[in-house]
């Protein structure tokens, strides 16, 4: 463990609001005022760039990741957590949409990816793009992208978890194959 400790926690990102700003977003989004949001509270909140609500199957794929008591919904804290992982997107997200059309294109999508770390081919950057890409106009929304992203992070866990030796290669049978689907998040 580094001995190393930051004298003062990292600046938030540029458009990354103060806790009484904040608070008066989650007031706001809370408009059953329950203390907590939910999914369908969320999705009323946020909008892609083109003004289309956000897809339900990400808001609720996000509040997954930050709805840490498992209720289905998020508090004040895991909405500050929720927030910042939003705008962080958001930032990657636009400096990926290289021709600021408020969506990101094949070549978009790759560059993206393959600045994560993923070396894919053609064709599976072809069924990515087919499978998130809900307008049919052959690129994906903001809220396309992040779903796209945490889908294929998930399945490369799942794909590590058997690849033992790290050479990016398993054996196993069609059965444990059904096994790893189906105790994914990912179905």
């Amino acid at each position: 463990m580094s001995g190393f400790k930051p004298r003062r926690p990292a600046p938030p990102p540029p458009n990354m609001p103060g806790s009484d700003k904040l608070r008066a977003y989650f007031d706001r989004v809370d408009s059953n005022k329950s203390g907590t949001i939910t999914p369908k509270e969320l999705q009323a909140a946020l909008v892609n760039g083109n003004n289309t609500e956000f897809n339900l199957v990400t808001i609720n794929s996000m509040i997954n990741l930050f709805d840490h008591d498992k209720t289905g919904e998020i508090c004040f804290k895991e909405f500050g957590h929720l927030w910042r992982y939003v705008v962080d997107w958001q930032n990657c997200f636009k400096s990926f949409d290289r021709d600021k059309s408020g969506s990101i294109n094949h070549v978009e999508l790759e560059e993206a990816l393959t600045s994560f770390g993923y070396n894919l081919s053609p064709m599976v950057y072809t069924l990515l793009l087919r499978k998130f890409d809900r307008t049919k106009l052959q690129a994906v929304r903001f809220d396309d992208f992040i779903q796209c992203c945490l889908v294929l992070h998930g399945m490369t866990e799942t794909f590590r978890a058997e690849d033992t030796d790290m050479d990016g290669v398993v054996t196993i049978s069609y059965e444990k194959f059904l096994i790893m689907l189906l105790n994914s998040s990912l179905l």
